[in-house]
């Protein structure tokens, strides 16, 4: 596995820091020396960081489909496969209820938006038609397993490496041969992410400054109350919902769950990813705070795809924000179908950047509220999308030591 771990994470740190503090800079300049900034942010920069983060991306099938082969091959009963998957889902599925139930009680009491409405109309946004849970359900059987694998789609190839663990588990001394092979090619495939995690902390550098350079700060100050709740609201589910389960339930201090898994919540943000952080929470939980890997390479790849507790924060105070927007009162029913909705979007939300806005058109449709307001807060959306990503993985992590203690 990778070495100097320390290091490693304070290369990342570093990497992250200045990555910020130099696209500030780059940003405010930008105006005084335009072709110069261009040629560093565009060419420079936005290259090397989609470069990084390409590669990171090619290493997620592989790593999710081996790990989780093994994973099941591992286990000892399938009733434990499907406990584990119970209580797994069942705990994604109820913290992300928290987090959509806590956005929307404490937007309605800051009230985002409410003070200076505006409308904002535009005809530049195209959002997809977001798919109802039906589909959702039937989409997580592949009619073909390789293309599946070759597109990334991560519920597929989940369903269809836990099929394929079981099938070997289940031909005993036949399927040895093909559990070695797996075994064999997931330790190659983390290998290749050892190497790459030499060159990690340049392309958060790259990633960080190419997002500060050409954004800058000031989308947010126009939105601040907006971007406030959610800030806030982030930080109340990390720090007292995951703090407190992971103190009364699972026995040790939030403080050192979070000093170990900051490594990647660290990669969440820069790459605003949760499928792409997928190798290194993966790492992070197995290495740091000891989880079984039968149950990380279960639980942590599933939560990238299922457990979206950010995202459903967002999509509950941006709702209320764009109502307070439009001068649109929402009742009661309103709330609970707002979290309802919130909840099976999340289900349906791929851990890919961006895409909370398009499951963000979804809850507005079934309020009521037009679907032109997403244009109201796709300005600071890019920053935010990496706080909540931040917060998608956290949860990913803590389900698993959770299971993982559960199990013991």
């Amino acid at each position: 596995m990778i070495t100097n771990n320390k290091n490693l994470t304070r290369n990342i740190f570093f990497g992250f820091i200045l990555g910020i503090l130099v696209g500030i800079i780059f940003n405010l300049l930008k105006d005084s020396f335009p072709l110069i900034s261009e040629f560093l942010i565009k060419d420079i920069l936005k290259v090397g960081g989609e470069v990084f983060l390409k590669i990171l991306k090619m290493l997620v099938v592989p790593i999710v489909f081996c790990s989780l082969i093994c994973g099941v091959c591992n286990l000892k009963d399938f009733s434990s496969l499907g406990r584990i998957s119970l209580k797994t889902i069942t705990l994604y599925i109820l913290t992300t209820s928290i987090a959509i139930t806590l956005a929307i009680g404490i937007a309605s009491l800051i009230q985002p938006g409410l003070d200076h409405g505006r409308e904002v109309m535009s005809d530049d946004i195209n959002i997809g038609i977001a798919p109802s849970l039906s589909e959702v359900i039937i989409n997580i059987i592949p009619q073909n397993p390789f293309k599946a694998l070759v597109e990334g789609n991560m519920l597929q190839v989940i369903f269809f490496a836990i099929i394929l663990g079981v099938s070997i588990a289940l031909s005993k001394e036949e399927g040895k041969p093909a559990a070695d092979f797996f075994t064999s090619l997931n330790e190659v495939v983390l290998k290749a992410l050892g190497i790459l995690m030499f060159i990690a902390p340049l392309g958060i550098f790259c990633l960080i400054c190419s997002t500060f350079a050409s954004q800058g700060i000031d989308m947010i100050i126009e939105l601040t109350k907006y971007f406030m709740t959610v800030i806030f609201t982030l930080l109340i589910h990390m720090v007292i919902i995951y703090g407190s389960i992971i103190k009364v339930i699972g026995g040790i201090s939030p403080f050192y769950f979070f000093n170990s898994i900051k490594e990647s919540m660290f990669f969440a943000f820069s790459t605003s990813s949760s499928s792409a952080t997928i190798p290194v929470t993966l790492k992070n939980v197995q290495e740091n705070l000891n989880v079984k890997k039968k149950i990380s390479s279960f639980t942590v790849p599933l939560g990238s795809t299922i457990n979206m507790d950010g995202t459903a924060i967002m999509q509950g105070v941006a709702t209320v924000f764009i109502a307070n927007i439009y001068n649109h009162s929402l009742v009661f029913s309103d709330f609970l179908t707002i979290i309802l909705t919130a909840t099976l979007a999340s289900i349906g939300t791929a851990g890919v950047p961006g895409v909370g806005l398009i499951m963000l058109g979804m809850v507005l449709n079934q309020v009521g509220l037009p679907l032109e307001g997403i244009a109201i807060v796709m300005g600071v959306d890019r920053f935010l999308d990496m706080l909540r990503t931040a917060t998608n993985v956290s949860g990913d992590a803590m389900i698993s030591f959770i299971i993982d203690k559960s199990e013991k």
